[in-house]
């Protein structure tokens, strides 16, 4: 469990604009849902196995403090985690102990009810993709050069020409840059829709193989397979 848990703290809580997720467990399937607190960013995941011990709808709120317990030197090896039942078959929390048991912590969950009044569920309707692509590291890392050569700006537009996905940065009528994201791609984008250059960076800089769309439509989508799970992190476009 120690390692679902990790995955998604890292996944969620390190984006820096999450502190709160609902879980949705069965038999057979365990589903993440959440969305940042600007709603900027909606997510949604799907572990590649179902986790035994997140059986039901609760909520996992205060990811920092999770994030914290769960990097405690006295947790690191041998830890015991058990889920917090109280004769019930609706996981209440998580009790953590070191391994000679004189070191505890328990991290609470909240109930289906809080969960679903506080964090209300966006359906992503679905679009059609204009451009589907797998990022390399180093467009990544261009990304990132550029985001710091224009860092006063928050949004970056995204557009195709001549086969090439072309990120734009700025106002031409001031300071502006742009560079190639990706060569010889197969789609193509019209629309000036904007996005935000902090979350995307902080999406593509998770662990994991990745895919990133984008649509005419106003949404783009990035997708990163962790090993553990695929996290689908949906982006509504910005006018500005």
């Amino acid at each position: 469990m120690k390692d679902y848990l990790h995955d998604m703290v890292q996944h969620t809580h390190s984006l820096g604009i999450i502190n709160l997720i609902k879980i949705i467990g069965t038999d057979s399937t365990t589903n993440i849902e959440t969305v940042s607190e600007e709603r900027t960013v909606i997510v949604n995941a799907t572990f590649h196995n179902p986790v035994p011990e997140f059986i039901g709808t609760f909520g996992m709120p205060n990811l920092g403090k999770l994030n914290t317990i769960l990097n405690i030197p006295e947790y690191r090896d041998d830890a015991k985690l058990s889920i917090i039942n109280k004769d019930t078959n609706i996981p209440l929390g998580i009790h953590f102990e070191n391994s000679i048991g004189d070191f505890k912590n328990d991290y609470r969950f909240m109930s289906a009810e809080v969960i679903n009044e506080q964090l209300k569920t966006v359906k992503f309707k679905g679009v059609k993709w204009g451009v589907e692509i797998e990022p390399s590291v180093a467009a990544i890392q261009r990304l990132k050069f550029q985001a710091q050569a224009n860092s006063e700006e928050t949004t970056f537009i995204a557009r195709t020409e001549n086969n090439n996905l072309i990120f734009y940065f700025g106002d031409h009528s001031s300071h502006a840059g742009n560079f190639v994201f990706a060569h010889d791609i197969a789609g193509s984008l019209s629309k000036a829709w904007h996005w935000p250059i902090s979350a995307v960076i902080s999406i593509l800089s998770l662990s994991g193989d990745k895919m990133i769309r984008f649509s005419d439509e106003g949404a783009a989508q990035i997708t990163v397979d962790s090993g553990l799970a695929i996290y689908n992190y949906i982006l509504p476009a910005q006018t500005k």
